[in-house]
């Protein structure tokens, strides 16, 4: 059994997702392992802090409404997590007993 996920830990997988290539809700939302209004509610507050942007979809495709990207600021806290995540991880989570 895992442990569930901080908030935190759900937009760094997220920023990590949409780094990685998947851009559009869906694709994010399965990598990410999330259902839509979740998603939906993390993806405007990241909107709103500045860490993606969101590029408006083709007249031509009536599905796909929006893709994401990360802005510059996005970038720098998958790397400064990563960073972070590196520096204190434990092999094994017994050694603390």
């Amino acid at each position: 059994m895992s442990n569930r996920r901080s908030r935190f830990e759900i937009y760094v997988d997220i920023l990590n997702e949409i780094m990685g290539g998947a851009i559009k809700p869906t694709k994010i939302m399965y990598a990410a392992n999330l259902s839509y209004k979740p998603l939906k509610e993390i993806l405007l507050s990241m909107l709103e802090q500045g860490l993606i942007t969101e590029i408006p979809g083709s007249s031509k495709d009536k599905r796909t409404k929006a893709t994401y990207e990360l802005t510059t600021k996005g970038v720098n806290v998958v790397r400064y997590y990563s960073k972070a995540k590196s520096l204190i991880e434990i092999s094994n989570p017994k050694d603390l007993d």
